[in-house]
This record gives C-alpha cells, structure tokens and sequence, in this order.
C-alpha cells in the first residue's frame, strides 16, 4: 500500500536518514523558492492577474470537510482504478507542465523516470523542453498521455498527434483554455517568457511539418522560428465544429481540459469526446474565475454517467485529492507540486513528492474508514 512509505521513512531515520525535502506539500512552494532563480520561479508558481484564482483554489478545500467513520475494516485498501483505459495504482496523474527544464536540466526526462518508476500516468505537455519521443524513451514502459496545445495549422497539429501515437501515448488531453497568455503580472514584471528564448519548444522545433514553414533551420534562424511557434500556438480561439479534426488523426481516448461550466461540460458529452479536466490551469488564464473544486458537484451530476470527470487546479495533499474523488472525480491531476519536487531534488525529488501524496491519499482513506474509491461519495464530506 502506498501508505508504507511513511514507515519507509521512519525507518530510514534509524540510520540517521531524512528524506530530501519537506514531506509537507503546502511547504514544498516556498522551499523550492530557496533553490530556484526568481524567472522560472513566478512563471511556475504565479497566475493570472492579482492572483485570486489561485488562492479560490485552495480555499475552496477548506470549504469542504472530511466526514471520518469508524469500524470499517479498513486495514487493508485498494486504491486502484482504471481511467480511461490506463490501468493506475491510485486515481493520480501527473499534470502537464511545460518547459520544464527551467526547473531543472533533466526537466521532463526526469518526470518521465521518476512517474513510469511509480507507474503513475505523465501528461506530457506540447511545450516539453525535450521532444516527446526522448520523454517517452525515458518512461520506457510506464504509462503516458499526450496533452496538445492546438496549433493553428491543420497539418502540423496532425503530425503531432501522429508522433505521440507512435510514442506510444495512449490518450489526448486537449488544453482549451490557453490559446492565449493571460495577464501574468509575476512574468510581466520581469518580462520573462521562455518561450520566446526558445525553451518548451522543443516539439515544434523537432516536427517536420513546423520545419517545413520555415525558409531555414531553427538552429541558424532561431528568431524565425520561434516566431513561427508563437503564430501557430497563439492568438486562435478554436470552435466546438473543429473537434471532429481531432477524432479523424487520433484513435485513442480524448479529454477536454478547461472545463469551468456544467453547459460546456454537456456539450463535450455531446461532441462524444471521452472526458473532461474540471480546471482553471491552475488559476493561470483568469483572474477572479471560480474554483474548480466548486463547479466539481454539478459538472459530475451533469455529466459523469456520460464521460470520466478528471480534476486539477489546487491539489496538495491527500485531503485534497479525496475530497475531488468524493464529489466526483474519477482521478485527480497533480501540478505544481511535482515540478517543485524537481527543482528540489530532480528525479528523485518528483519521486519523493509523488509519493508522499500517494501516501497522504492512502492514509486518510484509511483514517476516514473508506476501503476502496466506490466507498467515496458526497456524504463523505459536510460543507464547512
């Protein structure tokens, strides 16, 4: 059970050992503040405008409160689940996060490691500091999404979608909510965008239809290039009629990522696409938006005998993740955590954060008297 790294911990104490980093997840931000230069930094950790969104997050947690039961026989649990059609030991995935490699040289190489280790699913993002081909090598067998920024241009959205199926990801996450930066004072103030330094573009700049626009090679016209990429990547709102595209040129699952309003979320049951993400990209794209966890409810009653409801924006900690699971959510995304776990400690340090929320999950399951996920349902919590 993943409660047994606590006593993996503990024991290793008796040597004198103490794990990497803080095993507290709502630490993990300002320890990974210490380590890691103020650029990367705020684009990690900051969000949209004042930076309310990202606070609704988290408040809307502390809105909901653990019912605990006793007398469960809940010694033993379970908390495997399948999401659509990736088998995974706990209902947690790993969030796409671009440009990693300005937490950490190894960026997503290292997530894709320390995630198939734990065979829990990476989502890896278009903006990937390393192309998806070199990440998926790095995760060698463990399981893998794709999430796709939308291109502007039919054909090289086509070829992305062709070499992630090659690479063997088994399911598109489609961002709908990025299709263009929103006002991120953090970044503004110190006009730092790694994009335009040509950091997260790296599966553009590997795609054969991106390389074809260009009149000469990134390496000897970067500055063509990466203003190629902004074109292509930014600036277009897409339309529900241009779904079918994507259905034509990928054959696996489809889940869309965005979703705030019960109307959106019947309109994706009726485009036929196989899930939604309930996020608010972790309060990066509109100051002031609701919380997902509050919208969560209805979109699940809504639309959960139709669709899988996944959920991100404001996961910390295992309290976090059940209370997600119990109003609704099939599985959970897991963001910012991690990547400060990688600026901590890189593999390892993803490693160690991954588990310790594995582990913060599997107990307060245990300590609220549920067994299995189906045990987990609304009466598990009372409204604060």
């Amino acid at each position: 059970m993943h409660a047994g790294y606590q006593n993996e911990i503990y024991g290793r104490g008796l040597a004198g050992e103490v794990p990497p980093f803080t095993t507290d997840a709502t630490r993990l931000e300002a320890a990974a503040a210490e380590v890691m230069a103020p650029g990367p930094f705020g684009y990690v950790a900051g969000g949209a405008g004042s930076g309310d969104t990202v606070r609704a997050n988290r408040d809307a947690f502390a809105h909901w409160r653990l019912v605990p039961r006793v007398l469960t026989d809940a010694t033993t649990r379970d908390l495997s689940t399948t999401v659509l059609g990736t088998r995974v030991p706990a209902p947690v995935l790993l969030a796409p996060v671009g440009v990693q490699s300005i937490v950490h040289p190894d960026g997503e190489l290292a997530t894709a490691r320390a995630a198939a280790a734990l065979d829990v699913p990476m989502v890896l993002s278009t903006a990937s500091s390393h192309p998806l081909e070199q990440v998926a090598e790095a995760g060698g067998d463990g399981p893998r999404w794709f999430q796709l920024y939308w291109p502007n241009e039919p054909e090289v959205c086509a070829s992305l979608l062709r070499r992630a199926a090659r690479a063997g990801f088994t399911t598109l996450v489609v961002t709908l909510d990025t299709w263009t930066l929103a006002w991120r004072p953090r970044d503004l103030d110190r006009a730092y965008l790694p994009f335009i330094r040509a950091t997260g573009v790296a599966n553009a700049f590997t795609d054969p239809a991106f390389l074809a626009g260009l009149a000469r090679s990134p390496e000897d016209d970067q500055g063509a290039a990466v203003q190629r990429w902004v074109r292509l990547f930014t600036g277009t709102d897409k339309r529900w009629d241009q779904l079918p595209f994507l259905r034509e040129h990928w054959d696996g699952p489809i889940v869309l990522k965005g979703v705030q309003h019960v109307d959106d979320a019947r309109r994706a049951a009726e485009a036929g696409v196989d899930g939604i993400v309930v996020s608010n990209h972790g309060g990066r794209q509109v100051d002031g938006a609701v919380a997902s966890l509050d919208v969560l409810p209805e979109i699940a009653t809504a639309v959960g005998d139709r669709m899988e409801v996944l959920f991100d924006s404001g996961v910390r900690t295992g309290a976090d993740a059940v209370k997600a699971l119990a109003l609704g959510a099939k599985a959970v995304l897991v963001g910012r955590p991690y990547v400060y776990g990688l600026a901590l400690a890189g593999e390892e340090g993803v490693r160690h954060a991954v588990r310790c929320l594995l582990a913060d999950l599997d107990l307060t399951m245990a300590l609220t008297g549920h067994r299995t996920l189906d045990d987990l349902s609304p009466d598990s919590l009372r409204r604060a």
